[in-house]
């Protein structure tokens, strides 16, 4: 990979460049426009002690905005699989957070991730390389660096190394993600399953099938048991407020369980599980129900309600066809709740 030292011009080239200006309309600076007037404007210089800090803390909350903003509109360009997009996005994240917290700080490691990733995504692999190197310089300069943050680093590590094909790297660097992930959140948390997914597609990569399965039903298993937990907790809620319908509290309910971040993994993840295991040469019903059970319930959860029915309707055939139909009055039951949710939006 190539060392930090190289270069920190890269870093906002595709900000000034002007072959790439529309790009960064487009991804981010439409809607920070008008944002950057009050903090591009110097404090009047006759200003007392007290007015001064004042502009001063007013500019920083101004700039953390700006930051969250274009971290955020960077993160879902890359969850619709528009990195290119992402780019000018995560750049302005990154160049604010350099201004706000120093150029050697940790808070800058999410946005160094996100433009690997999306650098990734677009092809240019030597440019991912030089993000992941400043996010892994900034890390290790960092003395009680958090373990949230180590795995993450570790995570894009192992992605990086499982695009070049090196799988021996990329699964040393996913290992350390699980188990930094599984010490801080749990080995059952749904932070974990990540890398036990992204590990899982390394095994199917090099054919080793036995592995690869295994580690995909641990997936399933992890999302499975958290989305029960969370159709649970929302039923309960509901019942609490008899007030409440079924459809209008959706976002208050949804919002005290998963993040937006993990509503879009959770999409993303259990669709590859479940292409993955409709594809296999030899099916196995009884996965392919849990994938399905487990979809259901997302996509009840954010209220998705055609697929929800769908994935529920099809997990509750497979099931009725094994030997033990041991998950049939817990998908019947999420059914109704889905017909019912679904009675209250015609």
């Amino acid at each position: 990979m190539v060392t930090w030292q190289d270069s920190t011009l890269f870093l906002f080239r595709n900000i000034n460049d002007v072959n790439h200006q529309k790009a960064d309309w487009v991804s981010i600076h439409e809607q920070i426009c008008q944002l950057l007037i009050p903090i591009r404007t110097s404090l009047p210089f006759l200003l007392s002690e007290k007015e001064r800090k004042h502009g001063t803390e007013q500019l920083v909350k101004r700039q953390k905005y700006i930051i969250d903003l274009a971290y955020r509109t960077a993160q879902q360009f890359v969850w619709d699989g528009k990195h290119k997009e992402a780019i000018p996005a995560a750049l302005h994240a990154l160049r604010f957070g350099t201004e706000v917290y120093g150029s050697n700080s940790v808070q800058l490691v999410p946005a160094y991730l996100l433009l690997a990733e999306a650098s990734a995504g677009v092809g240019n692999l030597l440019e991912a390389s030089k993000y992941l190197s400043q996010a892994q310089w900034i890390v290790l300069g960092t003395p009680g660096c958090s373990a949230a943050v180590q795995y993450k680093l570790h995570r894009s590590l192992g992605l990086f190394y499982a695009t070049e094909g090196n799988f021996e790297q990329a699964l040393y660097h996913l290992a350390n993600d699980i188990y930094l992930a599984s010490s801080t959140f749990g080995v059952k948390s749904v932070e974990a399953s990540g890398g036990y997914f992204h590990m899982a597609n390394v095994f199917f990569r090099q054919n080793k099938m036995d592995v690869a399965n295994s580690l995909y039903a641990k997936v399933t298993d992890i999302w499975r048991a958290f989305l029960v937990k969370s159709v649970q907790t929302q039923e309960q809620i509901l019942k609490s407020r008899p007030e409440m319908s079924p459809f209008a509290g959706d976002k208050e309910v949804s919002e005290d369980r998963m993040t937006e971040a993990q509503q879009a993994e959770a999409v993303r993840v259990l669709n590859a599980v479940l292409d993955i295991r409709e594809q296999a040469p030899k099916q196995q019903l009884g996965e392919t129900a849990r994938v399905l059970h487990a979809l259901a319930m997302l996509y009840y959860l954010i209220s998705d309600l055609p697929k929800a029915r769908e994935a529920a309707v099809r997990a509750l055939d497979l099931v009725k066809q094994l030997p033990q139909q041991e998950s049939v009055e817990t998908i019947g039951h999420l059914l109704k709740l889905i017909n019912a949710k679904l009675s209250c939006t015609k």
